[in-house]
């Protein structure tokens, strides 16, 4: 059952990958990708840094929504697709990969 509200397809507790620093350490996200050949969303710190296994968490998506609720924006980001914004404050940008 998805929650009352919630935007995204997927339901809150679908496991996504995020950046450490984005969970342990207040960074913000940069970059989002919604992979076409497995459905997965990835949340990094950096859209030029590689994210490394290392950097690497597995959280829920409603984790990643309560950290920055400004991904919301991206709900209706399609399979196969990214976006990205060069400061948290800037507005986010998408294409497809």
């Amino acid at each position: 059952m998805v929650t009352a509200g919630w935007q995204f397809s997927d339901p809150p507790n679908v496991a996504v990958v995020a950046s450490q620093k984005i969970v342990l350490s207040g960074g913000w996200i940069a970059y989002v990708s919604h992979d076409s050949d497995d459905g997965a969303w990835q949340f990094h710190s950096s859209q030029s840094e590689p994210v490394s296994e290392e950097d690497a968490m597995v959280v829920s998506l409603q984790s990643i929504v309560m950290l920055d609720p400004t991904v919301i924006e991206l709900a209706d980001l399609p399979l196969g697709w990214h976006a990205w914004r060069s400061s948290k404050s800037s507005v986010w940008q998408r294409k497809m990969m």
